[in-house]
């Protein structure tokens, strides 16, 4: 049964993939923003900079400090930016009603969307990582697991993305998304270390999830793996979990009356 469901799931995911063989530039452009954010902040105000202190790798340069977490948030992008042709798809084009028709159930179609948005995460992770190797902005061995990791930003950013859009009424609730992103890319440690916040606030910071992210990301491609990793792990392992059973219920309730 098992093998059934993810033979559908992926058949929902070759379906998404025929859709855009010939409209990968407007999948890659969500690539360039990291980069120019990288660019401008990590290697042009770097350059006043001068080093950060990392925990577990010593001084490093702020283009170096900055990498990780932009690569953490490219995932992120890729995951959450699919969310917007999901509510299309549920809302206006009806695409699953008519898969539901068919063996396709809520199940497949939940696990074929995430994996989806998960790709195209990952999409972004790789061609990010190239350039910041390129740069020589890495550090550690451990990075050689920087792939993974993007695989489980995806994959925790893609379900609850996802899940979000199967509440979405109109494309105005789409400010919602951006409400949450932009304030959590700002303030998640991308551009300035945790301890730059007053207490209380590091706290609140240590609580979201890009920045548990962009902690395993920095981690991996800095120095200084540990126990930590595991709870940021965790974290994103459950939020994604989370995300594909309130999909999967939101698809079947939404579609299945």
């Amino acid at each position: 049964m098992t093998a059934i469901v993810v033979g559908r799931g992926a058949l929902l995911f070759e379906r998404n993939l025929m859709v855009y063989r010939r409209a990968w530039l407007m999948i890659l452009s969500g690539f360039f923003e990291p980069l120019f954010y990288l660019f401008s902040m990590g290697i042009g105000l770097g350059h006043y900079v001068g080093k950060v202190p990392v925990a577990g790798a010593g001084l490093v340069s702020y283009g170096s400090f900055v990498a990780p977490a932009l690569l953490a948030s490219a995932a992120m992008n890729g995951a959450t930016y699919e969310s917007v042709n999901i509510f299309f798809k549920l809302k206006y084009a009806k695409t699953y009603d008519a898969m539901l028709s068919t063996p396709v159930g809520p199940t497949d179609i939940a696990a074929g969307e995430i994996a989806w948005t998960l790709f195209r995460g990952l999409l972004y992770a790789v061609g990010f990582l190239v350039v910041v190797a390129a740069l020589g902005l890495v550090y550690s061995a451990w990075a050689v697991l920087a792939l993974l990791a993007a695989l489980l930003i995806g994959f925790a950013f893609a379900g609850l993305s996802v899940a979000g859009a199967t509440f979405m009424r109109s494309w105005q609730d789409f400010e919602i998304f951006g409400l949450i992103q932009l304030p959590m890319f700002l303030f998640s440690s991308t551009f300035y270390p945790l301890s730059v916040y007053p207490q209380a606030l590091q706290w609140v910071v240590r609580c979201t999830p890009l920045y548990n992210a962009i902690a395993l990301m920095r981690t991996l491609m800095l120095g200084g793996v540990g126990w930590a990793q595991l709870v940021n792990v965790a974290y994103l392992a459950v939020m994604g979990l989370i995300g594909l059973a309130i999909t999967r219920g939101r698809i079947g309730k939404l579609l299945l009356k």
